[in-house]
């Protein structure tokens, strides 16, 4: 299966042209540093300030913030809106697209504007069905699925194209993102599914959570065999669990979430079920930097935002480069009580 496919390097440098344009997050991976990177729930809310207090919790911690788009198929603030809020201020983001909402007209558009608003990264997903979400009555879309729209985004970037054949007069210099799940049956299928979102144009893989560490060597073992870990950038995810309980819901209700008996039986058994979550996350970040090909890690940590700082301090990942830097450009309210923007876009 794997044989047929032409698997590109997307590791490499990017062209002379540019290198103006390369994001920190890209910047990071391509140095060979370990990257970190943290999911930033949005905010049930039109308010800016929701956002912006959201993100100051990550920064000067993390070398990017993934802004969720329906995450569960659930509605909330979008992932473009966000991003572009953030990305004024100096912030480092990840626009994640979902193709559950809209077609490949929309999903277009929303790429060109995203990068005129300054988002250099974004993590093509199939998204969740709409059963599973707080609309069920919606209307799925799914005019396309992860790889095709790696693929059409990859034309706009790297063709100057749409879909359609006609020709862009300025493309989108955009680092893209896919995610895996090591962790879904069948196993040994994994891999091979990984390497096709690499040749449709992904270049850095964010996983679904790591609890199940031997199983993510396999599946590590199994894309080094095939050649894949030089490929593309592969960041694990990890989260803290707030309990026992916490880590049985998610199993049960999740989709992709695998959570080992082992791990829930070690949260019943400890006093501070809260502060056991976090050192499990510490411990399993730490084991996975040893895996030959892990490029970074990301981190979900699903109401528990706050933690987030400690988590990254106490693993040590940041090495000697310590803390990345925050915004130099402190946030201002957009606009006054006239309604007037002092920051237009």
């Amino acid at each position: 299966m794997t044989s047929r496919l032409t698997i590109p390097d997307n590791t490499q440098a990017p062209p002379a042209e540019r290198d103006g344009n390369v994001g920190h997050l890209e910047r990071v991976l391509r140095n060979g540093q370990f990257a970190v990177t943290a999911e930033l729930a949005p905010p049930d809310s039109a308010d800016p300030q929701d956002v912006h207090a959201r993100a100051q919790l990550f920064a000067g911690h993390v070398d990017a913030m993934n802004a969720t788009d329906g995450s569960g198929a659930n509605c909330h603030m979008s992932s473009v809106a966000m991003c572009a809020l953030l990305a004024r201020e100096g912030h480092e983001t990840v626009m994640q697209i979902s193709c559950r909402d809209r077609n490949r007209i929309a999903i277009q558009g929303d790429v060109l504007g995203a990068a005129a608003l300054g988002i250099r990264n974004l993590l093509c997903l199939t998204g969740d069905g709409v059963q599973v979400g707080d609309h069920p009555e919606a209307k799925p879309v799914f005019d396309l699925d992860s790889l095709s729209l790696l693929e059409i985004v990859t034309g706009l970037r790297d063709k100057h194209a749409f879909a359609s054949g006609r020709s862009l007069t300025s493309a989108p210099q955009v680092f893209l993102g896919a995610a895996a799940n090591p962790f879904a049956p069948p196993f040994a299928f994994r891999p091979h599914r990984l390497a096709k979102k690499i040749a449709a144009g992904a270049q850095f893989i964010q996983t679904q959570y790591c609890f199940d560490l031997p199983r993510f060597q396999d599946f590590m073992h199994r894309a080094r065999d095939l050649g894949l870990v030089e490929k593309c950038f592969i960041l694990p995810g990890v989260g803290p669990l707030a309990s026992a309980r916490t880590a049985e819901w998610m199993r049960r209700y999740v989709p992709g979430v695998h959570i080992p008996d082992h791990v829930i039986e070690r949260l019943k058994g400890a006093k501070n079920q809260k502060a056991e979550g976090r050192d499990l996350c510490i411990e399993m970040i730490q084991q996975l930097r040893e895996i030959e090909g892990v490029s970074g890690v990301h981190i979900m940590a699903h109401r528990q935002e706050a933690s987030v700082p400690e988590i990254i301090q106490r693993a040590g990942i940041l090495g000697e480069r310590g803390a990345c830097p925050p915004p130099s450009k402190p946030f201002t309210f957009p606009y006054d009580d006239n309604g007037v923007s002092p920051n237009p876009l």
